[in-house]
C-alpha cells in the first residue's frame, strides 16, 4: 500500500497501513526518547572488550534502523524525499566510523565506563567543541549528532514507553517506532489509538492493537517529520489507514459522525451475543478468544468467547530482564483458567524470540541476524530445558483449576513434540512427588501448525499430538518469504495465496482423518471475509482477538455450510491468487 503525506487545509494527512480498525481522535503524545535516565558505572578491565561488543552491537542495530527510515523516506513527496535521505545519510555516517563511535570505543576501552555513560560523555564532548566554534550551521548539525547518540542508548537499554501510565484519557499516541512489549503497555482506558512510521500490517505490534480494540495505523512514512507537537488534534483512521494532523472543523466533524456510525454498529453486534455461533443449517461452531495480556480476560467473556484458544504467554517475559519463576507463572495462569468458569483454555509456551525478543535473551544470545528464523519458539525452550519445564510446571498446576490444554509454537518435527511430552511427563513425576497438586489427567497437547514442514508432514503429526491449531500469520510469512511485520514487502502479505490455502487444507483434512480437533487462531480466524472458505474446508474451532468475535459470529449465522463447502472446492482448485479472492468475494456479497 502506498504511504505518502498530503496538504489537507490548515493540517496534513498522512497515508499508512490501517492494522487495526476504528477511529481516535485526541491530543497528539508523541513518543519522546529525550528522557532516557543513562547509567553510568565502571567496568574492570577483563570486563571492557564485552561492553565494547554490546555496544558494536547497538551501533549495528542502529545501522538497520536508519537504513529502514531511508527506504520509507523514499516514497515522501517532492524534495522531501531527497532531503530526509541525505539527513539519514549523516545519521547513517555517524554510526559507522566517527569521532562518536570512535570516542565512545576510547572511552569504554581506556577509562573503562559503561557504554551508555560513554555515549553521553562524547555526546557532551562534542557539543563543547561545536558551540566553542560560533558557526550556526555546525551548531544545528549537532542535534543530529545527539539524535544518533540518543538512538545508540535507546538500542543499549531496550528502553521501555513506561510514561504511558501518566497520559490522559484519549490520547492518541504517535512514535517512530513501537515493539510488541511496548503496544503492551498501553492501557485502552488511556489511549485512543496510536499510529507510527514503522511497522507492518501482520506483525505483532498489529496484533496487539487488535486484541486491545486500538485504533491504529502503522508505517506512515514522514509522519514525525513535519511540524508535529504534543497536543495537536489527531484523527486515526485504522479503516482506511489515514492520519490526519490538526484536522480541519469540517473534517473533524465528518470524523465525529463516522465514530458515532461505528459506535451504532457495535451496540447492533452486541444484539448477537446471547446467540449461538450455528450455521444457517444447524452447524456448531466453536468461537474462542486469542489473548495476549491477562487482562483481555474480561474482554472475552464480554463477548460471550466459548474458551481461550491461544492464551500467548509471551507477556510473562516483556519489559524486563529477568526470568518469572514457577510460583510467578502458576499466579498469573490460574486466575486466567479460574476466570473461565470451567471453558477450555489453551495455553501456548513462550514464542519468545523473533520481534518479542526479551531483554534477558538479547543479553545471553546477542542480536539474531534474521529473528524469524532463529532461536525463538519451541527451539529456545529445547535449548533451555529449565525455562520450557518451569513453564510446563506452571500451566500443570493451573490445570488442576479448569480445563487446559498446552499448545507447542513452530513445531517442524515429530522429535520436538515427543522430547516435549517426555519433558512434560517428568514434570509432573516431579510434582507429584512434592505433593503438587496438578491437571489429572494430564493435559492434551498440540502444536502450532504455522511452518510449511509442520502442514506437510500433518499426517505424522497426528501420531504425536492432541490437536492442530493452525497459526496463518506465521504460516502465510514462512510460505511466502515476508517479513510480516515490514510495511515495505505488506502488500505481499496474502493469506490467499494458492500455496497457503493447500498448507491449511493439508493440515485440516489430516487432522480429520486422525479425528483430532483443529482450529485456526491467526488472523484469518478473526476477519469474516475469510470465514466461509475456512469452514467450507473443514475447520470448526476459530480463536480471535475478541473484539473480532461478534462480526465473526454475525457472518457464521448468515452462512449456508453446504453452499460454503461448493464455494471452497472451487476455490482450491484455482491457480491465481486474484480468482481466489474474486470468488469468496463474490460468495461474501450473497450473505
Amino acid at each position: 500500500m502506498k504511504t505518502d503525506a498530503e496538504p489537507l487545509g490548515p493540517g496534513r494527512v498522512f497515508r499508512g497501513l490501517p492494522v487495526s480498525p476504528g477511529i481516535a481522535i485526541g491530543p497528539a503524545h508523541i513518543v519522546d526518547h529525550a528522557a532516557v535516565s543513562v547509567p553510568e558505572y565502571r567496568l574492570p578491565p577483563d570486563q571492557r572488550a564485552d561492553e565494547l561488543a554490546r555496544f558494536h552491537e547497538a551501533a549495528v542495530k542502529a545501522r538497520r534502523q536508519i537504513r529502514k527510515l531511508k527506504t520509507k523516506a523514499l516514497v515522501l513527496p517532492g524534495s522531501a524525499s531527497e532531503e530526509v535521505g541525505f539527513l539519514l545519510d549523516a545519521h547513517l555516517a555517524m554510526v559507522t566510523n566517527s569521532r562518536l563511535t570512535r570516542g565512545v570505543e576510547a572511552r569504554i576501552r581506556e577509562h573503562g565506563i559503561n557504554a551508555e555513560a560513554a555515549i553521553q560523555a562524547e555526546l557532551d564532548t562534542i557539543a563543547q567543541t561545536f558551540a566553542g566554534m560560533g558557526d550556526a550551521y555546525l551548531a544545528a548539525r549537532m542535534t543530529d549528532v545527539r539524535e544518533v547518540g540518543r538512538r545508540l542508548i535507546r538500542n543499549l537499554m531496550r528502553h521501555e514507553y513506561k510514561a504511558f501510565s501518566m497520559l490522559e484519557p484519549g490520547t492518541v499516541i504517535l512514535a517512530e517506532e513501537l515493539t510488541p512489549a511496548d503496544t503492551a503497555l498501553l492501557d485502552p482506558r488511556k489511549v485512543a489509538g496510536f499510529a507510527t512510521v514503522l511497522g507492518g500490517a501482520e506483525g505483532h505490534t498489529a496484533i496487539m492493537a487488535r486484541s486491545l480494540g486500538l485504533p491504529a495505523v502503522l508505517g506512515a512514512a514522514g509522519l514525525l517529520a513535519g511540524e508535529v507537537r504534543n497536543g495537536l488534534t489527531v484523527i486515526v483512521d485504522g479503516v482506511q489507514g489515514r492520519v490526519h494532523i490538526d484536522p480541519t472543523p469540517e473534517l473533524l466533524e465528518e470524523y465525529r459522525h463516522r465514530q458515532a456510525e461505528r459506535e451504532r454498529e457495535r451496540e447492533q453486534l452486541k444484539c448477537l451475543r446471547s446467540l449461538p455461533p450455528v450455521t444457517r443449517d444447524g452447524t456448531a461452531i466453536a468461537i474462542q478468544a486469542n489473548l495476549e495480556l491477562p487482562r483481555d480476560l474480561e474482554q472475552a467473556l464480554d463477548q460471550a468467547a466459548e474458551g481461550i484458544g491461544l492464551l500467548r504467554t509471551e507477556f510473562l517475559f516483556m519489559n524486563r530482564d529477568d526470568l518469572p519463576d514457577e510460583d510467578e507463572q502458576y499466579d498469573i495462569l490460574r486466575p486466567i483458567v479460574e476466570g473461565m468458569g470451567g471453558r477450555l483454555v489453551t495455553a501456548r509456551t513462550m514464542d519468545v524470540g523473533g520481534e518479542k525478543l526479551a531483554g534477558w535473551m538479547v543479553g545471553r544470545y546477542g542480536e539474531p541476524t534474521n529473528p524469524a528464523l532463529g532461536l525463538r519458539a519451541i527451539r529456545l525452550g529445547l535449548r533451555e530445558p529449565r525455562l520450557l519445564e518451569t513453564q510446563l510446571a506452571a500451566m500443570l498446576r493451573a490445570g488442576a483449576h479448569g480445563p487446559l490444554r498446552i499448545l507447542l509454537p513452530m513445531i517442524t518435527s515429530v522429535t520436538e513434540v515427543q522430547t516435549v511430552r517426555e519433558m512434560m511427563l517428568a514434570v509432573a513425576r516431579r510434582l507429584r512427588r512434592r505433593g503438587v497438586r496438578i491437571a489429572d489427567p494430564l493435559p492434551p497437547l498440540g502444536v502450532m501448525i504455522e511452518v510449511p514442514g509442520a502442514a506437510l508432514s500433518a499426517d505424522a503429526l497426528t501420531r504425536a499430538v492432541d490437536f492442530f491449531s493452525i497459526g496463518t500469520n506465521d504460516l502465510t510469512q514462512y510460505t511466502l518469504a515476508i517479513d510480516r511485520g515490514d510495511e515495505q514487502v505488506a502488500s505481499l502479505y496474502d493469506p490467499l495465496h494458492p500455496a497457503v490455502l493447500r498448507l491449511i487444507q493439508f493440515a485440516v483434512e489430516a487432522a480429520l482423518r486422525a479425528g483430532i480437533p483443529v482450529g485456526v487462531c491467526g488472523e484469518m480466524a478473526g476477519d469474516p471475509r475469510y470465514t466461509a472458505l475456512l469452514l467450507g474446508l473443514g475447520v470448526r474451532e476459530l480463536s480471535m482477538a475478541p473484539p473480532s468475535i461478534p462480526v465473526v459470529k454475525r457472518r457464521i449465522r448468515t452462512l449456508d455450510l453446504v453452499e460454503a463447502t461448493r464455494r471452497a472446492r472451487v476455490i482450491m482448485d484455482q491457480h491465481d491468487g486474484g480468482r481466489i479472492a474474486a470468488l469468496l468475494d463474490d460468495f461474501n456479497a450473497m450473505a
